[in-house]
């Protein structure tokens, strides 16, 4: 069960889970504040321990607040999308045929039928980011599964408001956000290595940290510059269908 902590404009989601310590964060995009306490911890004792932290609360959400906005993409001729990291100029071409997208190195070129609203082509946007996702992860899903002797049952891909991954260890399941697919191919892979570590240990213990030290030495410069590339501004169109626990993206299962 979670419940909501309020330190004046500052609102914090409370869980309580088998961990040995307290973990607040701040996420992107939005500044969402949570923290995981032990399962015998007081409500009265986790808002003891924000308050603490309040300080720090603020400047990472000012900094979140502060950092680049990618514009809303209205999928149009000329505009600008990043892939991997690089940045294409789209175009556009209306055809009675199937929908689909092609890249070279300095375009990618949207196919849709005529009259194609803006919820069409950013679904179809969306569909080929997975495609492309797919091929990408499964061989760094592989290389971590050798490298920390565990096994990733599965994996979602979809959009997500406040994290770039996450994982269920206990089903042994991992999901990551589509977004990764526009930031540089390096940095998926830590997002990736993070998540299968989970599967080792569940929490950010000093016991996961020195797995990341270990596997991944420059993983906290990773993070820093993930987390400082530009954020994507979300699409009216589009909020509606954040967020939503994946229940209408693909569940893929390894074998």
């Amino acid at each position: 069960m979670t419940e909501l902590i309020e330190l004046g404009e500052v609102r914090i989601q409370v869980t309580r889970k088998a961990v040995k310590n307290v973990h607040l964060s701040v996420h992107p995009p939005d500044g969402e504040v949570t923290l995981v306490a032990p399962t015998s911890t007081r409500l009265d004792v986790a808002r003891a321990y924000a308050i603490t932290k309040l300080g720090w609360i603020r400047d990472q959400q000012a900094k979140l607040q502060q950092q680049t906005r990618e514009e809303p993409r209205q999928y149009i001729t000329r505009e600008s999308l990043y892939l991997w990291g690089q940045r294409y100029l789209l175009e556009v071409e209306e055809k009675d045929t199937k929908p689909g997208v092609t890249w070279n190195h300095t375009r990618i070129l949207l196919t849709v039928r005529p009259g194609s609203d803006h919820a069409k082509r950013a679904e179809v946007i969306h569909n080929w980011h997975k495609q492309l996702l797919h091929k990408a992860v499964q061989p760094l899903i592989q290389k971590w599964e050798q490298r920390l002797g565990v096994k990733v049952a599965g994996y979602y891909l979809q959009k997500m408001k406040t994290k770039w991954g996450s994982c269920n260890h206990r089903a042994g399941n991992i999901r990551l956000n589509t977004e990764l697919v526009k930031k540089p191919k390096e940095l998926l892979d830590y997002i990736v290595l993070h998540e299968v570590a989970h599967l080792v240990e569940p929490t950010h213990s000093e016991r996961f940290t020195a797995i990341l030290d270990e596997h991944y030495p420059s993983w906290r410069t990773a993070r820093d510059e993930l987390n400082a590339l530009p954020l994507e501004t979300i699409n009216p169109s589009e909020a509606a269908n954040r967020d939503q626990g994946g229940q209408n993206e693909g569940f893929i299962r390894r074998r």
